[in-house]
């Protein structure tokens, strides 16, 4: 088996020292594209040999062994000047046909990845050299192929700190265990509205695999696990997630969730789980928010997706997702959206977890909510989700482990009132407006001191932040 991160951390090498890439984010993208590319080709390889009428979409001089598969190939000016005069303008405008066959579908997808995402390396000469690296990889290798998924999986945690690219990242603990929670099976539909870069998706995958014993069904995976994404990079590398999870064409959408009336989501848009993060203290742009009832209107990306996800689930439909705390209070349309949930759904859990899960892109606190359409709320079940002993935030080296879930798996299903736990009536809520930002009653309000260089650095973060939405604001309004 090929030395896979020996061959990234090499990868890795040769792109910091090219000036055209700038940041990790840049550098994710310029590796997700030629990964995508790779990973692509290797499948029409296997395509074309099991299915004899199966022709990649791809003209045969834009093929991965045309241009970049000879390790000789060409290089230097001659490569950069391919890439982004021939090979990006012919791929952003593949031609698809009318005809739903597997080549059009897969033209399809090729022509979406390529149309928001760049080459910005500079070098043809160190494009020579990823592209070297990346041929030292089969994908057609199975082993090879899952050892790349998990790999790919350190790749997209590197978003979490690359500024605003962290939105499109959540970690895995988070995807695996709302997974299990809603433990979804095979032949219901399952959607993500705002998939990011996949790990919802590709944890349903995994969780499926497992109760398939037919071809019939682990097919039917594919058709049922829907992800919608409206931002290139993230669309990108969901797609390039799925695929290295053994789907053929991934079912994700290149499209804005909330970018048409909510009416138009009509019963055969409606799924039966839904997992989700749906991204939260962005300001919605192009006034989508008009596509919303009079009295559901806001602003808050994270508001109008629960109000979204609420509709989309089918009668005894259930999601996980996540929500910060500032959609747990607050009056007016937040308030609104809170009575909806409670009074269309049963929302019978509320995990609360410790500031810095989503650290170092969001230092705000969250909350897992688990809720099914169809019957109201009668009382709401807390559990505190504290940090291990010792640890006193979640960080890039000690990040949020699957096992520190345990203790919840455990008492899901034998639920007792404890010092984590505990629940509230419905009659109890409604008395709070719908305040649903409920602490624990057996836990002690601790004073929490802060260095000088701490609150320094608060400061500066929730100026930046500041700058941020106003700047969305000024975008959003004209």
């Amino acid at each position: 088996m090929a030395n896979l991160k020996g061959i990234i951390d090499s990868i890795r090498k040769i792109m910091w020292q090219d000036t055209g890439l700038n940041g990790d984010a840049q550098r994710i993208e310029q590796l997700g594209w030629m990964l995508f590319l790779k990973i692509f080709s290797d499948k029409d390889k296997e395509l074309e040999v099991l299915k004899d009428d199966y022709e990649s979409p791809i003209p045969a001089e834009f093929h991965w062994d045309a241009w970049a598969g000879d390790d000789e190939g060409i290089t230097g000016d001659e490569l950069q000047q391919f890439v982004d005069q021939k090979l990006f303008p012919t791929l952003k405008n593949l031609k698809v046909g009318m005809s739903d066959d597997l080549a059009n579908k897969r033209a399809l997808l090729v022509r979406e990845v390529f149309d928001g995402n760049n080459n910005y390396m500079k070098s043809g000469i160190n494009i020579r050299k990823v592209l070297n690296k990346l041929n030292e990889i089969d994908f057609n290798i199975a082993k090879d192929r899952h050892a790349f998924g998990e790999l790919y999986e350190t790749i997209l945690k590197e978003l979490q700190s690359a500024g605003k690219s962290g939105e499109f990242y959540t970690p895995r603990a988070i995807t695996e265990f709302i997974c299990e929670m809603m433990n979804p099976q095979l032949g219901e539909k399952i959607l993500d509205p705002s998939c990011g870069t996949g790990g919802y998706l590709t944890a349903a995958i995994e969780h499926l695999k497992k109760q398939a014993n037919s071809v019939e069904e682990r097919d039917s995976i594919a058709r049922n696990i829907i992800g919608w994404e409206y931002k290139p990079l993230p669309y990108l590398l969901a797609t390039t997630n799925l695929i290295l999870h053994d789907m053929e064409v991934p079912n994700i959408s290149f499209r804005d969730s909330l970018d048409q009336p909510l009416s138009n989501y009509t019963e055969k848009n409606r799924v039966n789980v839904i997992l989700a993060n749906p991204p939260f203290g962005g300001i919605v742009a192009n006034n989508n928010e008009n596509n919303f009832p009079q009295n559901f209107r806001t602003k808050e990306s994270a508001d109008l997706f629960l109000v979204l996800m609420i509709h989309l689930l089918k009668k005894d439909g259930r999601a996980g997702i996540v929500l910060p705390d500032g959609s747990l209070t607050g009056d007016g349309v937040k308030q609104r959206v809170r009575q909806r949930l409670l009074e269309e759904c049963n929302l019978h859990t509320i995990i609360r977890l410790p500031n810095s899960v989503f650290q170092p892109y969001a230092t705000v606190a969250t909350n897992l909510l688990f809720f099914t359409k169809g019957t109201p709320t009668k009382e709401v079940w807390y559990y505190e989700h504290r940090l291990p002993e010792g640890q006193k935030a979640y960080n890039k080296t000690r990040p949020l482990q699957l096992r520190e879930f345990d203790p919840i798996k455990k008492w899901w299903n034998d639920r007792k009132e404890s010092e984590l736990s505990w629940k509230v009536d419905i009659q109890t809520i409604i008395d709070r407006n719908y305040d649903l930002d409920i602490k624990n009653p057996t836990k002690q309000e601790e004073e929490i001191i802060h260095s000088s260089a701490d609150l320094m650095e608060m400061l500066e973060k929730s100026f930046s932040k500041s700058h941020d939405l106003l700047n969305q604001l000024k975008r959003a309004v004209g």
